[in-house]
């Protein structure tokens, strides 16, 4: 169906047929910039780790966490310049416009039982399109858990990649290495627009020598081996805790210890990580009292949440000084902000309705992003002919570069104005406070 719809609505039909899907093509190139430096100016800190661990010149498949929908492809997209090609679930294929749309973006799809025989019976195709593609030295992207989900974890991996591993080594493997890459994707916030991400490549899995060396004939069993070793190497990239009852007391932990630490993403995950080693030594070796804290620290969390006071605010040692400089630095800015809000409603409003209407919160950073990529250019192009044509050019021209970044300063503004009144109520909690002094947390951890 899709390929007869394909045929009749596009004048290249023949053309694009015979196309690769990791072909270079001129729109996509023109538009790639563009994205990209949204998708940066979509977070205040972007990292990139481990690139001197990529092999040059080889077949190379990235098999990476998943854990904040479409933004996890956008991040990745961003990180250099190199061609990529991503796989995605098969059902959001299922309507013609948006798989036309989903090819031109470099997207297969590889479709799971539960889509029906007769869908996964197409994964053959993307299967072969996926070897093609990292045998014409194109990197080609996985998330193998198969779905996202907005947690510290991971979830059980699929079978796709490592069929595609597999199946690239026994065509051009003896020629060309094939190498499964361990990625990481952190985020300081899942959900808030403008947070921080970081990308931490890891040590190349070299799936060609691993085949070579292993005595396993069972092509499952050599599968599940493969699978265990990613997942392994995935969870010291990132900040990893296991998936357990205790998972959601470990992260408050994590982040009343580490929140406002300075020293880059990168320090802080490694930071992350020294915590929940302690957190878990300390369940291990005195589980009745890890228990107990456990327990505490949730009612806290629940307390804190209850008053809307963030957690970065239970990190300040001195939060009345804190709370004094934010305030100055609001009143300063009161004026750029309201200009930027107005300039900027038609963006603003149009995400705030969006968001209202979306059953999984984990679409909200896509939502963010999204409307901004479409509505921004309308905004800052209107918002440019008008400085022009009722200001001096050199007014004009100021307007103009304030208005760039007015967006940006819009959502800062609103952030910074919400830690303060975090802050302000952490001034006043007594009680709160001496609830979170007495969890003892520093000397513990």
């Amino acid at each position: 169906m899709f390929l007869t719809f394909f045929v009749i609505s596009h004048p290249y039909s023949t053309d694009e047929m015979a196309k690769k899907i990791q072909d270079p093509d001129f729109w996509y190139s023109f538009l790639l910039p563009y994205v990209n430096w949204n998708t940066r100016r979509a977070y205040r800190r972007f990292e990139v780790h481990g690139k001197e661990h990529l092999p040059k010149d080889s077949a190379v498949i990235f098999g990476v966490n998943h854990s904040n929908t479409l933004m996890d492809a956008l991040v990745l997209l961003s990180a250099d310049n190199i061609r990529k090609v991503f796989i995605a679930r098969g059902d959001i294929f299922k309507n013609p416009a948006v798989a036309k749309i989903l090819n031109f973006l470099r997207i297969l799809p590889i479709f799971r039982i539960r889509n029906g025989v007769a869908a996964v019976r197409q994964n053959d195709d993307s299967l072969n399109k996926a070897v093609d593609v990292i045998h014409d030295h194109v990197d080609l992207y996985l998330f193998p858990e198969g779905t996202h989900r907005t947690k510290h974890s991971l979830m059980r991996m699929g079978k796709g990649l490592f069929h595609i591993a597999l199946d690239a080594n026994k065509q051009f493997g003896d020629k060309n290495p094939v190498y499964i890459i361990p990625t990481a994707i952190e985020y300081g916030d899942y959900f808030r627009y403008r947070s921080t991400a970081m990308i931490n490549f890891g040590e190349p899995i070299n799936v060609t020598e691993f085949i070579k060396n292993t005595t396993e004939e069972n092509e499952a069993v050599t599968i599940n081996q493969l699978k265990d070793i990613l997942s392994e190497e995935i969870s010291k990239l990132f900040t990893y805790i296991p998936d357990d009852e205790d998972y959601d007391a470990i992260w408050e932990i994590v982040k009343m210890k580490n929140e406002k630490r300075a020293g880059g993403l990168y320090k802080k995950m490694l930071r992350n990580r020294a915590t929940v080693e302690k957190v878990l030594k300390y369940r291990e070796e005195q589980p009745e009292q890890a228990k107990n804290l456990f327990e505490r620290v949730m009612a806290f969390a629940q307390e804190r949440r209850r008053q809307k006071i963030s957690v970065m605010s239970t990190a300040k040692k001195y939060p009345l000084v804190n709370f004094l400089w934010k305030f100055i630095v609001l009143l300063i800015g009161l004026p750029f902000f309201v200009a930027s809000a107005a300039v900027n409603l038609p963006v603003w409003l149009t995400t705030l309705i969006i968001k209202g209407k979306l059953k999984d919160k984990a679409f909200s950073n896509t939502v963010s992003f999204g409307v901004k990529l479409v509505l921004f250019p309308i905004v800052f192009v209107v918002g440019t002919i008008l400085l022009f044509c009722n200001l001096p050019w050199y007014w004009a021209l100021a307007g103009t570069v304030l208005l760039f970044y007015s967006y940006s300063l819009f959502v800062d503004y609103c952030e910074l104005c919400r830690r303060w009144i975090s802050d302000v109520r952490w001034t006043f909690k007594d009680k709160l406070r001496k609830q979170y002094k007495a969890l003892n947390l520093n000397n513990l951890f």
